[in-house]
């Protein structure tokens, strides 16, 4: 009987044993191609974790290789301050562009600042430089007093433009040999302070025509054709200039005319 039970219980143990053999040796199911697109597709939205921010440190100015990193956008609805330029304003006394000076429209220049002197005597308060006077150009801007410049308009238009009248097309231009300089009278040592530098005088060494003729006073003075156009010139700058010295007057000025707005007792001094 007991020979019986434990035949019985061993058929039993190998019965449940067989169907779990079978199931390991079975082979496994082949996933579908549509669950695998579905993992991949799945696996691409999946949210990636978060890391942490990153914090870039600006290199010191001048480290070698290193950039300097630009600011952080700000955030969207901020209020971000407009730059408002400022105009920048020229410093007062300083020149000025080249327009109508001295109240006369005949007159062109441009304002510049007082000139101190650097000799006793020197200088000269609000300066002019003039470039062209009665429509008649200057070889170079001549810095000078607004009282010299109308004594120098007044000369070219009843000295000059009467003298030339049409020779050579006209007159087109005053080549200036001095005009303001802190210096003695002919440079000399120890002698007066020149017109000069008081801003009161300028130097004519020719007369530019229009037709390009340059007319020298060194050369012109005694020239057939344009000597006695150039003896009226200095004749008639009597009166808007209180001093007139020519090639004539002395070995200093055999070369130019000298016109400064000096006053004498006796009345203008030319010589």
């Amino acid at each position: 009987m007991r020979a019986a039970r434990i035949g019985m219980l061993g058929a039993l143990v190998l019965a449940l044993a067989s169907p779990a053999a079978a199931l390991d040796r079975s082979p496994h199911p082949t996933p579908r191609a549509e669950a695998l697109i579905l993992a991949q597709v799945g696996a691409r939205l999946a949210p990636a974790p978060r890391a942490a921010p990153e914090t870039a440190t600006e290199p010191a100015l001048g480290q070698a290789g290193g950039l300097r990193l630009s600011p952080h956008p700000a955030p969207r609805g901020a209020f971000v301050p407009r730059q408002v330029s400022r105009e920048v304003t020229r410093p007062p006394g300083g020149p000025s562009k080249i327009g109508r000076i001295c109240g006369s429209r005949k007159i062109l220049g441009r304002t510049a600042s007082s000139i101190p002197g650097t000799l006793p005597g020197c200088g000269v308060r609000n300066p002019v430089q003039v470039v062209e006077v009665s429509g008649v150009r200057l070889s170079t801007a001549a810095t000078m007093t607004c009282e010299t410049a109308e004594a120098l308009r007044k000369w070219v238009d009843n000295g000059v433009k009467k003298s030339v009248r049409r020779t050579g097309g006209g007159v087109a231009e005053l080549r200036v040999a001095a005009h303001y300089s802190c210096r003695t009278r002919n440079h000399k040592p120890g002698a007066k302070i020149s017109e000069h530098g008081k801003g009161k005088a300028i130097d004519i060494s020719a007369i530019v025509l229009k037709d390009g003729t340059v007319v020298t006073l060194q050369k012109g003075w005694n020239d057939r054709r344009y000597g006695k156009m150039l003896r009226q010139m200095h004749k008639r700058a009597c009166g808007p200039f209180g001093t007139v010295l020519g090639p004539e007057s002395d070995r200093f000025h055999r070369d130019h005319f000298h016109f400064d707005v000096a006053r004498h007792r006796g009345g203008p001094y030319c010589r």
